[in-house]
């Protein structure tokens, strides 16, 4: 199950958000030791965890978190933007049509099988919402091996520069094109999975 926040994330509104920070900091902090902030020794919140962040979030039945990544509107703050414009080899692309993907996550508890299917059901929501919402481009940052993956998955997506090693990890900057035809394009890759999403109370077929 599909769960969309569109109004920013505060980890005591709601306990799939609670899950997904939660899920954040096992990942970001404990397993891969990013110096970022940790809440009530709990959540990983961020700066970009803001009123205007978007957050797409997998569940199971029971309402485990399964995997999840947060949207920024890149005509304010984000961090391609603010922390890693040296990425781009022009200018960082921003505007109303463009988003930023960041904390893409997959739960640790999940094994290698599962993952798999997330990580491609999560990316196909991704799509579905940004067909829905009016986004054209996505951009992001990526660790290399990651970086590598998303190149592969068959959608349009391109480098916006050279990757960087920054703090000791090689970095890369990326934008992903998506219209009517991704879907389409991920399918063909075997990554399409659309899911069932939930909107508040209202629900839905992606």
């Amino acid at each position: 199950m599909l769960h969309l926040f569109e109004d920013g994330g505060d980890p005591a509104a709601d306990a799939v958000l609670a899950a997904m920070f939660e899920a954040r900091k096992r990942v970001f902090v404990d397993l891969l030791g990013w110096d970022v902030p940790v809440l009530a020794g709990r959540f990983e919140v961020d700066q970009f965890d803001d009123p205007h962040a978007r957050y797409l979030v997998l569940t199971d039945s029971n309402g485990r978190h399964l995997g999840s990544a947060r949207l920024l509107d890149t005509t304010r703050p984000h961090i391609l933007g603010e922390l890693y414009p040296e990425l781009c080899e022009d200018e960082v692309p921003s505007g109303p049509g463009i988003a930023e993907i960041t904390r893409f996550c997959l739960d640790r508890r999940l094994r290698a099988r599962e993952r798999l299917m997330v990580r491609n059901q999560l990316v196909s929501a991704l799509v579905d919402h940004a067909l829905a919402a009016g986004i054209q481009r996505y951009t992001g940052v990526a660790e290399m091996g990651w970086l590598q993956q998303i190149l592969s998955f068959g959608w349009i997506c391109r480098p916006l520069g050279l990757p960087q090693t920054i703090d000791g990890t090689l970095l890369g900057a990326l934008a992903i094109e998506i219209g009517p035809d991704t879907p389409s394009l991920l399918a063909r890759a075997g990554i399409y999975q659309p899911v069932a999403t939930v909107i508040g109370e209202r629900r839905h077929a992606a």
